[in-house]
């Protein structure tokens, strides 16, 4: 039995999210898959620069997370960054056994390492990064990756332009848990199973696992609105889920395991950031719509997908009454989608070396 090697980082949960879907599927295609967070095997200064420099740059000083990304969306930053990551390449080097066919990366420092491994010889298994965010950050781009999976036709003519070789569009790596409601039966035992209310549209305002952004505000504008009352995912923010309890009209939850019963129980999607969660949705049937994204990713990912037609972006506060009115108005489906599976591209990658 092949194995494969997937690295992702744990910063969020939407680049664990795929790689434990991708690697849920190549099990089921007959390979053995062991998954590193790349923050483990980084140094340890690195790694906590990493994870409290993300946090807290959005959290106290959005705008100069802003500025960092847009900054390292440029040739030369990119170059230091892949620089900067290079006390990982040992370690790294020696997680490849005798047995395994390929390395793929979920997350775009992890991409930088491997490609740099392959382009110098040391690593001789094909690598493939798998794009986790519709919009294509240039630290995505590392010359010696083998194939680039995107998971949008926009994503995948980005990541051509900016030079990534072997780029190919698949179906995004979503569980198959995340399906739509089969019966009002089923979508009211999912409102029973999180104490929700029986009756009235549910609009989910989801912020990420860490609860970043204004989702606080968001809720309350979305519950001004009248059209539908806000279920608030707080994630890991404890502090952001207290605080909700106390605001008449909202309902906070906490950390959430079952995601796929959640989503079939809401209405209506709002979120701030384009990963995981808006792709999930989708694949729930539910209509989804961007506001107050996130500096940095979430900015750049709204911006693609409203550009596409995919998801619409709310830029405005007095735009939200109506674009709510209209979304809940229309009924929603799950998109056809006959893109390639993410993991039989893999496969195809390693068979193909």
């Amino acid at each position: 039995m092949s194995h494969v090697a997937i690295i992702s980082a744990s910063i969020g949960a939407g680049h664990d999210g795929a790689a434990a879907e991708l690697a849920r599927r190549l099990g089921a295609a007959g390979y053995k898959t062991d998954r590193y967070d790349l923050l483990e095997l980084l140094p340890r200064s690195l790694a906590l620069l990493l994870t409290t420099g993300y946090y807290r740059q959005l959290a106290a000083a959005p705008w100069s997370y802003q500025a960092t990304v847009r900054v390292f969306d440029r040739a030369a930053p990119t170059g230091f960054a892949a620089w900067a990551v290079h006390g990982a390449d040992r370690r790294i080097l020696r997680l490849v056994r005798p047995d395994t066919v390929a390395v793929v990366s979920t997350y775009p420092l992890a991409s930088q390492v491997l490609g740099r491994l392959r382009r110098t010889g040391f690593l001789r298994v094909p690598v493939i990064s798998y794009l986790t965010d519709p919009s294509v950050h240039r630290t995505w781009i590392a010359a010696g990756v083998d194939r680039c999976l995107a998971t949008y036709d926009v994503t995948a003519i980005e990541a051509r332009r900016l030079g990534a070789a072997g780029v190919r569009r698949v179906a995004p790596a979503v569980s198959p848990d995340f399906r739509p409601a089969g019966t009002d039966a089923e979508v009211a035992a999912a409102r029973r199973a999180f104490r929700l209310p029986p009756t009235g549209k549910l609009a989910l305002v989801v912020a990420g696992s860490l609860g970043l952004g204004r989702p606080e505000r968001t809720a309350c504008e979305v519950a001004g609105t009248g059209l539908a009352t806000p279920v608030v995912v707080c994630g890991r923010y404890r502090t952001l889920y207290q605080r909700l309890t106390a605001v008449p009209g909202l309902v906070p939850l906490s950390w959430v395991d079952d995601m796929p019963t959640l989503l079939r129980a809401v209405d209506l999607v709002v979120h701030n950031g384009g990963g995981l969660t808006s792709l999930e949705a989708l694949a729930t049937g539910l209509p989804v719509l961007t506001y107050r994204p996130l500096p940095g990713h979430g900015q750049a990912n709204a911006s693609v997908l409203d550009r596409a037609g995919i998801i619409p972006w709310i830029r405005y506060p007095e735009q939200l009454s109506t674009v709510l009115r209209r979304t809940l108005d229309r009924s929603a489906s799950v998109p056809a989608d006959v893109a390639p599976d993410p993991a039989g591209a893999i496969i195809d990658c390693a068979l193909s070396r």
